[in-house]
C-alpha cells in the first residue's frame, strides 16, 4: 500500500527532470540562432566606411548610396561654420537619417556664406540642389546615421562583427568602437542610437 505514493513521487521527479532538459535545450537553440546581417550595412562597410576610414570618401560617392541626392545645408556657428549634407537611407525595411560634414576650407565657407547672405549668428539654410553635384568632389569629414526605426545592437554586430572596444558613456549606454572602420556605434540598452564614422586616424593613436 505504500508503493503508490512512491511511484507518484518518482513520476514527479522524472517530469521535473524532463522539463529542465527541455528548457535547457530551448535556451541552447535560442543562443545558437544568429540574426541575419543587414545587407545594406555590409555594402556600406565596403562602399562608404572603408573609403571614409582612408580619407577618400567624396560627397558624390556618398550621395550615390542614398535614395535621393539629398540636400546641402549651411550651418552658421560662432565656433566655425559648417557645410552639411543631409538625406535619408531606406534599406532592409529600415529608415536612417544621414548627415555628413563636407570638407570646405575657411575661405570657401566664408565665400559661401556671403553668397547665401548669412553670418555666423544666422539660421541654418538649405542650398541649391545643384550644389550637391558641383561640390561632389569634396571629401566627407565625418558621417552620422541615426535610425528612425528600432534597430538592435545585435543586428549591427551580426553585420560588422564584434567591436574592438566597448566604452561606457556618461549619458548612459555604450559606445562600440571599430577602429579599422573608423566607426563608433552608440547604443542605449539593446538598441542603436547612432552610427558615427570618421577617418581611421581619428580613432587610432
Amino acid at each position: 500500500m505504500k508503493l503508490a505514493p512512491l511511484r507518484v513521487q518518482h513520476w514527479f521527479i522524472f517530469a521535473g527532470v524532463a522539463v529542465i532538459f527541455f528548457s535547457w535545450g530551448a535556451w541552447l537553440m535560442r543562443g545558437s540562432q544568429t540574426l541575419e546581417p543587414l545587407a545594406w550595412l555590409q555594402k556600406w562597410q565596403t562602399e562608404i566606411f572603408n573609403p571614409l576610414a582612408a580619407d577618400q570618401l567624396s560627397l558624390m560617392r556618398l550621395s550615390s548610396e542614398v535614395e535621393d541626392d539629398g540636400e546641402l545645408w549651411l550651418q552658421p556657428r560662432l565656433d566655425g561654420s559648417r557645410l552639411l549634407y543631409r538625406s535619408e537611407l531606406q534599406a532592409d525595411d529600415q529608415v536612417w537619417s544621414v548627415e555628413a560634414r563636407i570638407a570646405l576650407s575657411n575661405d570657401e565657407l566664408v565665400s559661401l556664406m556671403a553668397a547665401a547672405g548669412v553670418d555666423e549668428k544666422g539660421e541654418e539654410q538649405p542650398l541649391s540642389a545643384q550644389l550637391v553635384r558641383q561640390l561632389g568632389h569634396y571629401e566627407v569629414v565625418y558621417l552620422s546615421l541615426k535610425p528612425l526605426d528600432a534597430v538592435t545592437t545585435e543586428q549591427i554586430i551580426s553585420s560588422v562583427g564584434q567591436p574592438k572596444l566597448r566604452l561606457e558613456l556618461k549619458e548612459g549606454g555604450q559606445a562600440l568602437v571599430y577602429p579599422s572602420l573608423g566607426l563608433t556605434v552608440h547604443t542605449l540598452d539593446d538598441d542603436v542610437d547612432l552610427l558615427f564614422a570618421v577617418p581611421q586616424r581619428m580613432l587610432t593613436p
